[in-house]
């Protein structure tokens, strides 16, 4: 059984650990990357060791991040995971820690609490936001370094700052951030204002195949097989791509669906407006996330995945 923990017994818990592991979830984004970067810095500032570990190769988009990846054989006694909300999405190679989770710090409603410990900020628009106060609640010192890596996972996890989950709170922190030394300027220019060619080559496919549903409330794009073959794009080239419709006016609801590596097994990644929840959505075909943001991971083939998600679409916009 999970048990619910506050910010200032998750700062007392890890001042008492050492040999600390820390956990991303698979297809990491900026918020869980610079989440676990923050963590395992200001851990190595105060004389403690701390790894991290993730299931997928860090994108170099995030080399800036300097993160101290774990290495065979380290002697591990406490393990976190960050911005994880589920198992699942651990990922198969760190399925070896699936119940040997101690302390969980995460941002998700939908959180599976499957750790022994959580640290829960539902209301937070980003897992930094969260380390940020534990990292204060420790007395860690917040280098221009580390603010850096907890600027990048609450500048990526609120869309910079526009997302509706976005709050003075958030502001203020991303203030106090900047004068700590986080680089406003180059971390938006890295995320939000330079594209590589292949992102724009992606856009160019949406534009060219998106499909729109009930009455144009709901834009899905289904992103090949061949397509990503062809285009060969990284991970990051496509952060960004599924929230993108719902820019167009009229669109409450945006669907990315794209193949997983696994043949017949597709993740979709939904976007929202104020008027429908995505969490509900996602969480109806076992997925889960935020109420404007969610996602889930689905079997079957393209024709059925698409059935099934326009059905809970519907469901959800007849309520």
């Amino acid at each position: 059984m999970t048990t619910k923990i506050d910010i200032q017994s998750t700062a007392r818990m890890l001042l008492e650990k050492d040999n600390i592991l820390i956990l991303c979830h698979k297809n990491p984004d900026g918020d869980t990357l610079g989440s676990a970067a923050a963590l395992a810095h200001a851990l190595a500032g105060i004389g403690k060791k701390a790894y991290v570990s993730c299931h997928n190769r860090i994108p170099a988009k995030y080399d800036y991040l300097n993160i101290p990846l774990v290495e065979e054989g380290a002697e591990i006694d406490f393990v976190v995971s960050v911005d994880v909300a589920g198992i699942n999405l651990l990922g198969d190679s760190l399925m070896e820690y699936a119940h040997k989770i101690n302390l969980c710090i995460d941002h998700h409603g939908s959180n599976g609490e499957y750790a022994e410990y959580l640290c829960l900020k539902a209301d937070y628009p980003a897992a930094a936001q969260l380390m940020y106060e534990v990292l204060c609640e420790m007395g860690c010192e917040i280098t221009p370094h580390i603010a850096d890596c907890l600027y990048t996972g609450i500048l990526t996890d609120t869309g910079c700052f526009k997302y509706s989950s976005t709050t003075p709170l958030t502001h203020i922190i991303g203030a106090r951030l900047m004068e700590l030394g986080a680089q406003h300027t180059l971390l938006v220019e890295k995320f939000f204002m330079s594209k590589t060619r292949k992102a724009v080559q992606l856009e160019r496919y949406m534009m060219n195949n998106l499909e729109y549903y009930f009455d144009d409330r709901c834009a899905l794009l289904v992103l090949t097989r061949e397509a990503i073959l062809d285009i060969q794009p990284d991970p990051t080239d496509l952060d960004g791509l599924s929230s993108m419709p719902r820019d167009f006016e009229g669109v409450d609801i945006s669907i990315l669906i794209r193949p997983l590596r696994e043949e017949g097994s597709y993740k979709l990644s939904i976007r929202t407006g104020e008027t429908v929840d995505a969490c509900a959505i996602a969480s109806a075909l076992g997925g889960g996330g935020h109420i404007r943001a969610a996602g889930c991971e689905v079997i079957g083939s393209i024709e059925t995945v698409k059935k099934a998600i326009l059905r809970e679409v519907e469901n959800t916009l007849c309520q």
